[in-house]
């Protein structure tokens, strides 16, 4: 793993904290979510104020997250909203925490200037031992305040300030104003310089969630469904309010999903990308995945490389290599179209989610079922590729590390738009081309 940090494609745009101020601001708020401090004169934190550095030291990787629900944070910087979530239990969670630094962050600003932030994301369920609790979940509300309140002290001196101007009496209320100068001694002038943060609740109606060997959970659709990462059955599974309970080898049944709910569409049938060169590449990584099977050294192999590789050794290539050659045939204008259903082995490999709310928890569905496109599982579900990486041979990690260093890293918001982008394209329209899913714009 060590190669995958020092490329900076882990722990990558983790907060140094080294400053000891920030230090002391830490410790104040770990104490008062945990009761917990750290003897370390540095770390890094993610966008929650996790650091693996304390995790390690207090033998803990839950210490802001206990039993993966209801995950505490502390903000020390609005910088933090760049950073990723470590650990992660739940796929909104980075989301929601960035939407409510950015929504308060003159606030935030402000707050930190002087003490940490602390808070939790809060739903009504605490504990997940059982897979009927997560479909209780259903809204997340933050709460956060510094360590010694001042946002609740602002909000209390706020008060007072109403008061004072509207009460009849309140210019000769002395202990009114005594009091009023005590708490502005905290919170400095809540009437030139408002202290507040914005409450926000969230709805959590469909979502990914690490419990139970990981599940994707999707209600807010019409036809709901819950799909499980591994393969033994759930607990008390009859005791779900969901009638559709997959797998993910139920490829048939995954399918029918998606498209029943317009979910996916096909790459070729995109908008405004280059569907040909995304098949290319899908490819390669198959042809990558085949080569480190078959043991042949990938050490500075170039696209030209991999693709006399797949020329040499096209007989030993899986099903799912020929029949996206078959399609990107056709996408050029140089086959005819191929039937691709849903028992092919290439077959999700040929679909990105659809422009829709959830399309980041369908993409990364999808990279779950198509483990060997090595790019959209480390872009979409870091969480799986970490730990498939583990296994990989030293050739296929090389290659990979390679490869995201120099195609992605350079320029993260073009690929994912390449990739994801539902923007129309810029060209005068062209006709239309009958092909495995109907009219196709190219």
């Amino acid at each position: 793993m060590q190669r995958l940090i020092t490329a900076g494609l882990m722990f990558g745009n983790l907060i140094r904290i080294d400053s000891p101020a920030l230090i002391e601001r830490y410790n104040r708020a770990l104490k008062h979510l945990t009761g917990k401090t750290t003897q370390l004169a540095d770390f890094h934190v993610d966008i929650s104020g996790y650091a693996p550095e304390v995790g390690d030291e207090l033998d803990d990787p839950l210490y802001l997250n206990p039993r993966g629900v209801n995950r505490q944070f502390i903000l020390l910087t609005t910088q933090q909203k760049t950073a990723p979530l470590l650990n992660a239990k739940f796929s909104s969670s980075r989301g929601i925490l960035r939407q409510f630094i950015e929504t308060n962050e003159t606030a935030l600003f402000a707050l930190t200037a002087r003490d940490a932030v602390a808070g939790e994301m809060l739903n009504s369920v605490y504990d997940v031992s059982k897979p009927a609790r997560l479909f209780d979940i259903h809204e997340i509300r933050i709460e956060a305040d510094t360590t010694v309140g001042t946002v609740r002290d602002a909000e209390k001196l706020g008060a007072m300030v109403d008061k004072f101007k509207t009460a009849e009496d309140g210019w000769f209320d002395d202990v009114l104003i005594a009091d009023m100068i005590t708490l502005a001694k905290k919170t400095g002038d809540v009437v030139r310089n408002p202290v507040k943060l914005q409450q926000m609740r969230f709805r959590q109606d469909n979502f990914w969630t690490a419990h139970f060997g990981g599940l994707y959970i999707f209600r807010d659709v019409r036809e709901p469904a819950l799909i499980q990462s591994v393969a033994d059955p759930l607990p008390d599974a009859a005791a779900l309010p969901v009638k559709s309970q997959l797998r993910l080898s139920d490829r048939n049944r995954i399918a029918k999903f998606l498209d029943a709910n317009g979910l996916a569409e096909p790459i070729v049938k995109a908008r405004g990308i280059d569907a040909a060169a995304i098949l290319r590449q899908k490819m390669d990584f198959i042809v990558v995945d085949a080569a480190q099977d078959a043991g042949i050294d990938l050490a500075g192999a170039t696209r030209r490389d991999i693709r006399m590789l797949a020329r040499q050794h096209g007989d030993q290539l899986p099903e799912a290599w020929h029949t996206l050659n078959r399609l990107l045939a056709w996408a050029e204008g140089n086959g005819v179209w191929p039937r691709v259903s849903s028992d092919d082995p290439a077959y999700f490999y040929t679909l990105r989610a659809a422009d829709h709310a959830d399309r980041d928890l369908v993409n990364m569905l999808l990279a779950e079922l198509t483990p060997m496109d090595i790019r959209q599982l480390f872009i979409c579900h870091k969480d799986l590729f970490y730990r498939l990486y583990r296994d990989w041979g030293e050739a296929k990690k090389t290659y990979v590390v390679d490869f995201l260093t120099r195609e992605y890293q350079m320029d993260k918001v073009g690929a994912r738009r390449a990739l994801f982008g539902h923007d129309a394209p810029m060209s005068e329209p062209q006709p239309e081309q009958i092909g495995p899913w109907g009219a196709v714009k190219r």
